[in-house]
């Protein structure tokens, strides 16, 4: 039989541990510039989202490219007629016109196409401005008054300029508003509760 040839001897030297290392005293081994390359790249990125957020949301709450876009209530602020007068005075509305037609035999309702323009709904304090204008008498004012009701009007309202249109509107609470209900919003203010 033949014996296998012995294995050489190892060297007692052993590869050095990480305990054994010296580190340098720099801050673990990396530079200072690579330090301030990080934080730089970080400061970049987050400025980057930031701005990317900012913009997003300035877009989306300003974006309004045609009238058939009503995105946010300031369009209909802005469509409104007389816009200063009505935010002073009242507020801004969509004004719907159309007819209803019910036949009994046999017993359905037909509904025209609606028609919608800007509008706006006057606070029962503020109808004077109304009456300045010749646009309601007193006798009309009467009326209304005694039905807890307000004036909306259509079209420009200022002298020669428009064909307003002036109708005597009252607040429908009977259909409730179920946007309001919603959890987690506050009740609406007082003054834009009853008009």
């Amino acid at each position: 039989m033949r014996r296998r040839p012995k294995a050489p001897p190892r060297s007692p030297s052993r590869p050095p541990l990480d305990r054994d290392v010296e580190r340098p005293s720099n801050g673990g081994g990396r530079s200072p510039l690579s330090s301030a390359f990080n934080y730089v790249n970080i400061a970049i990125i987050a400025a980057v989202f930031i701005l990317g957020i900012g913009i997003g949301i300035a877009f989306s709450s300003t974006a309004s490219f045609s009238p058939e876009n009503v995105a946010s209530r300031e369009v209909i602020d802005r469509s409104a007629p007389n816009p200063e007068l009505c935010q002073q005075f009242g507020a801004s509305a969509i004004t719907m016109d159309m007819r209803a037609f019910v036949t009994l035999n046999p017993f359905s309702v037909y509904v025209s196409q609606p028609r919608m323009e800007p509008g706006c709904v006057l606070r029962n304090t503020n109808w004077a401005v109304l009456e300045r204008k010749n646009l309601i008498n007193q006798q009309q004012v009467n009326q209304c008054r005694q039905r807890m009701n307000t004036f909306a009007f259509t079209g420009d309202i200022e002298v020669g300029t428009g064909n307003p249109k002036v109708d005597c509107v009252y607040q429908n609470d009977a259909a409730q508003n179920l946007f309001l209900n919603q959890p987690g919003f506050g009740a609406s203010p007082p003054e834009t509760d009853r008009f």
